[in-house]
């Protein structure tokens, strides 16, 4: 086992932290107890890229106890959270990252990761299966494949294998209907809000909130700035969405246009530019720019530090932005992922993380056991819905099955009557 974190001594507060997001992930802990007695992962190493924070050590630690040797990496070079990363390094887990690391210092790590030349990877944003085809081609031949946690990530994968570029079978956890419908609509909902809450101590209610993008992310914000009291506003590029967004009961308009009523922008599009110079010229006094999308793309900072006449740091986490005007604007977190980037943000609820950690877990299981060939794969439907079944168990909620009457009537092509 070897590591490189901040500070190993931080490993019992990080235990205490992982103790507890364990009473808060029961189906995680099931795979665990199941992983531990029957070892399916022997022999296999996993190097994963993800967010470094306590429910992510839960998952290295279940895949630890299922036989594998696993190497771990931040997905963010703001995320990784030391007392757990200090934890999983006491624990066992070969750890590689801590809070604040510069660029060059997060490409290290994935390579200490890498250096271990593991057979499956976990990834987060695809910069760990890029890093491979790019830099790392001789590790190719060994790795059975992959799984990616986000919507950017799978975007970014599908692209690489329509060009014939990738060079080994992926699993789009995100693809997954325990994932999207869960983790990126009520997770990312709750933990966005959260983490903006906790760094500004600013009251929502009576805002007017702007969110960027109406996939499944952005209807988890909207959905939860409306029940913190707040009025929102949607933009979209896409026809079908926008649609859907005002039948939620939002008002849809140009980012142009709603950027004068926004006291809060949120971007959740995973797409580069979309609030840029323009924007930020039409925006009101105040206003407070955060990033709930993957990659610090999404808020062009660099149009902003340009047409400010000065900014600074009023916190760790809020940058204050003056224009020529006089208006002041506010970034959260340097516009990266704000959930996690933010010192107040802790990511998802571990209630959340459960479901989703449990379909990483199944996924490499499924990898270690199957030969695929090259490409973007869904979760196996028996693996979504297993995982459905094993958290509504543990909510103590019971369904109804069908009647053997019910299940032919409904695989029949005839009239019913």
């Amino acid at each position: 086992m070897s590591y490189k974190v901040r500070d190993i001594s931080l490993a019992p507060k990080g235990k205490k932290r992982i103790k507890w997001v364990q009473r808060h992930m029961p189906v995680l802990e099931k795979i665990k107890k199941e992983f531990r007695d029957k070892k399916p992962l022997e022999g296999i190493t996993i190097g994963s890229c993800l967010h470094l924070e306590p429910k992510t050590i839960n998952l290295g630690l279940t895949l630890m106890e299922g036989g594998a040797e696993v190497a771990m990496t931040g997905c963010n070079p703001l995320s990784t959270q030391d007392d757990a990363a200090a934890a999983g390094a006491s624990l066992g887990l070969n750890i590689y990252g801590w809070r604040h690391e510069t660029t060059e210092e997060y490409y290290e790590n994935i390579h200490r990761v890498l250096d271990h030349e593991p057979d499956i990877l976990i990834d987060d944003g695809a910069d760990m299966i890029f890093l491979v085809h790019r830099e790392r081609r001789e590790l190719i031949k060994n790795i059975r494949g992959a799984s990616e946690e986000t919507t950017t990530g799978i975007q970014r994968l599908k692209a690489m294998n329509k060009d014939g570029e990738l060079k080994f079978p992926v699993i789009a956890v995100n693809n997954a209907k325990t994932k999207y419908l869960f983790d990126n609509r009520y997770g990312t909902g709750q933990s966005t809000f959260d983490a903006i809450m906790g760094t500004t101590n600013m009251l929502i209610a009576g805002k007017t909130v702007v969110v960027c993008g109406y996939g499944w992310c952005g209807k988890g914000i909207a959905l939860r700035a409306k029940g913190l009291g707040a009025e929102v506003i949607v933009t979209e590029v896409d026809p079908i969405r926008a649609l859907e967004a005002r039948m939620d009961g939002f008002r849809v308009m140009k980012i142009s246009d709603a950027v004068k009523y926004a006291d809060i922008l949120i971007t959740a599009t995973g797409n580069i530019d979309v609030v840029t110079r323009k924007e930020f010229e039409n925006m009101k006094d105040g206003c407070i720019l955060a990033n709930s999308g993957h990659f610090n793309v999404e808020i062009n900072r660099n149009d902003l530090i340009d047409i400010s006449i000065s900014h600074k740091k009023i916190n760790e986490d809020i940058e204050e932005f003056v224009l020529e005007d006089g208006r002041r604007l506010y970034l959260l977190a340097e516009g990266r992922l704000v959930n996690l980037a933010s010192s107040r943000g802790q990511g998802h609820p571990s209630e959340i993380m459960d479901i989703s950690f449990s379909l990483q877990a199944l996924s490499v299981l499924y990898l270690s056991e199957n030969e695929l060939d090259i490409g973007v794969y869904n979760v196996p439907e028996e693996i979504d819905t297993r995982v459905a079944k094993l958290k509504l168990e543990a909510m103590g909620i019971s369904i109804d099955k069908l009647t053997e009457k019910q299940k032919k009537y409904l695989s029949s092509w005839e009239e019913g009557t």
